[in-house]
């Protein structure tokens, strides 16, 4: 592991009572800028992290630490990929170039990996519904004067859990509460939607902030006054803010005290804030403005979506490093998708796009270039993208809603509630199904083919690459289809030439690839590429294998099935998924029903969290690549044994 320096006042620190015991609140900037530096010296070469979100949140991070007790007094992060920070504070310093690696730091909080890490994250919205779940908690304990700071960006606040969390919140008087809005105008694409409207009258309301500092020093002052004091001050804050901005203030109507907005990039006028806030009790949110990749111009001034994870880039210059290929390199299937769905949009006026912030992450931002009329980027709001793509339904439109596999698990309700028992035609585009590399247990797509397989009315659907991906779109907007589930993996595909005339495919139906007399493999999703070069690896050995791309989980293809089960004894199933409740238990359910009794192995995402580490590495982990269905094949047929013997009777 490369050795990486720190500045003076960072090398000392190693926990947050080394920041809080060895410097002054004067040292703070100081401390801010080595910390800086490091994460970009780091990020640079490991190339494989998230990058501007931390940068800007530098000055937050230090003054959370000092002017909290932190573990005792717990720190949740929303969504996660901002404490780098936090992990360089918290005794990862050392470990830090380690991050995201199989075997390393986790990219995200992790209860496991430290104390300092009150919460696991990954997901959006959830930190203050969890830090008000503390806060109660410790209050019923006696620890009443433990303090609870939940972290959460202006994007992660469009959720519904956010509001949810806040409603509650707002009746919990006696919870120490704070909830500190980073403001950046960013979550990964531009942020959208009313509150980021509502958020920029308050920070451009030239006379709000003039009176804003006035209003702050009166409220931060009044407990010396006591109880009258407070109340008065606190009506003169609400009448000056409802006043200023001509609307009343949305955190105070859910009893929230609000303050800010502030500069979150001064960190010594963030640590004094903080230190006030201690004293004032019950829910309170403060609003720091911040600049996400604050501090190093390349981010600040350059495409704050390139710069959320640049891969590896030269420090100095801002140049991303890429390495180009030598020969033509097949697309990415996410890129396959946003080219398809403009195709099919010309064709079919019917056609609408719908995701939950990510149109850049899913390349729907294709069509909402192409079309925006009929594409539509909902913030972070999985719940809303698949109940607003029910509405588009229910009048005769076909959304693509396209969420991450992951993040679909939020709205499951939605899909089977509002989608499946209307029989609604929701065309459900589930990018990163499967392992998806360095985010890791909370970003892996591993359960989407069991939760939509179990779901009436649904057509459950993966396709092997980029071609069976478009005939997949094309087949699922055609009349009557009813919900409708397409996944599909991180990363490229196997197809350079991949823009083929989309056609029809019978639902239902899967393919025979290769014929054999030994052995069937049958495949869901893009491990059947994984299986065809297992296939060519094994001819030297004469093994006959048999290979069905099945395409469809549910309805499964039934006519292929008897025909396996009826010529082999020995039968292997492939999946990028949980293999309980997925595609193999959906195989096995089949042969039981029917009375069949071959030997059958599924390969799959064993019933564990999977952590971090390439795709690659985790396939291999997993027992799903090439080199794992090729030993697994050798020993269901004997092979190894069968060589030896025929060697010793030579």
């Amino acid at each position: 592991m490369a050795v990486y320096k720190t500045g003076p006042f960072l090398e000392q620190i190693n926990f947050p009572e080394d920041l809080r015991g060895k410097f002054g609140i004067n040292d703070l900037p100081q401390v801010s800028e080595e910390i800086r530096k490091y994460i970009i010296d780091v990020i640079s070469e490991i190339g494989n992290s998230h990058f501007s979100a931390s940068l800007g949140v530098v000055e937050l991070t230090v003054a959370l630490h000092y002017a909290f007790n932190t573990p005792y007094d717990q720190l949740v992060w929303d969504v996660g990929h901002q404490a780098y920070g936090h992990k360089i504070l918290t005794g990862r310093k050392e470990v830090f170039p380690t991050n995201r690696i199989k075997g390393g730091i986790s990219g995200f909080p992790k209860r496991s990996e430290s104390s300092y890490d009150t919460f696991g994250v990954g997901h959006s919205s959830t930190s203050i519904s969890a830090a008000l779940g503390m806060a109660v908690a410790n209050n019923y304990k006696g620890e009443k004067t433990r303090q609870h700071i939940a972290v959460i960006g202006d994007g992660a606040m469009t959720a519904g859990l956010a509001f949810e969390g806040m409603n509650h919140a707002g009746f919990e008087k006696d919870a120490n509460l704070l909830v500190i809005l980073n403001d950046n105008c960013m979550s990964i694409d531009p942020n959208v939607g009313a509150l980021k409207e509502y958020l920029t009258d308050i920070t451009t309301s030239h006379a709000y902030n003039k009176v804003k500092d006035e209003v702050w020093n009166l409220l931060g002052k009044v407990s010396k006054f006591g109880p009258d004091a407070q109340s008065i001050a606190s009506k003169i804050s609400n009448a000056l803010k409802g006043s200023l901005l001509n609307q009343s203030n949305l955190f105070e109507a859910l009893n929230f005290r609000y303050f800010g907005p502030v500069d979150g990039h001064d960190v010594i006028g963030l640590a004094k804030v903080m230190e006030d806030l201690k004293d004032i009790p019950g829910p309170k949110i403060l609003h720091c403005i911040t600049r996400k990749g604050a501090g190093y111009k390349f981010s600040e001034e350059g495409n704050p979506t390139q710069w959320h994870a640049p891969g590896v880039f030269n420090k100095d210059t801002g140049e991303i490093v890429k390495v180009l290929p030598k020969s033509p390199q097949p697309p990415k299937y996410q890129e396959v998708f946003g080219h398809s769905i403009v195709e099919l949009a010309e064709q079919n006026d019917k056609i609408m796009g719908v995701t939950p912030a990510m149109p850049s992450g899913c390349s729907l931002n294709i069509m909402m270039k192409a079309m925006p009329n009929r594409s539509f980027d909902v913030g972070i709001a999985e719940q809303h993208a698949v109940t607003f793509s029910a509405g588009l339904a229910t009048q005769g439109m076909v959304p693509f809603c396209n969420i991450y596999s992951s993040f679909m698990q939020r709205a499951f309700d939605q899909v089977l509630h509002d989608v499946a028992i209307q029989n609604l035609n929701v065309v459900f585009c589930l990018d990163r199904g499967g392992l998806v590399g360095a985010d890791g247990a909370t970003h892996h797509g591993a359960y989407d083919i069991a939760y939509m397989r179990m779901i009436p009315n649904m057509t459950v659907s993966a396709p092997m690459n980029e071609s069976e991906l478009r005939n997949l779109m094309y087949t699922a907007q055609l009349e009557n289809m009813g919900p409708f589930s397409i996944r599909y993996p991180r990363g490229k595909g196997v197809m350079t030439e991949w823009k083929t005339s989309m056609k029809a495919i019978k639902v239902g139906t899967g393919r025979k690839l290769t014929s054999g007399k030994d052995l069937a493999i049958l495949t869901i999703g893009h491990p059947g590429n994984f299986a065809q070069d297992a296939i060519q690896e094994l001819k030297a050995s004469g093994a006959s294998i048999a290979h069905y791309d099945m395409r469809f989980v549910k309805p499964i293809d039934e006519t292929i099935l008897h025909e396996v089960f009826s010529k082999f004894d020995k039968v292997i199933t492939i999946e990028d998924g949980c293999i309980m409740g997925g595609f193999g238990s959906t195989i096995v359910e089949f042969m039981a029903d029917q009375a069949y009794s071959s030997q059958i192995v599924r390969l799959g995402i064993p019933d564990e969290y999977i952590h971090h580490g390439t795709q690659k590495e985790l396939w291999a982990d997993c027992g799903f690549d090439t080199k794992s269905i090729v030993t697994k094949i050798k020993s269901m047929l004997n092979i190894e044994s069968k060589v030896a013997s025929e060697a010793v009777n030579a």
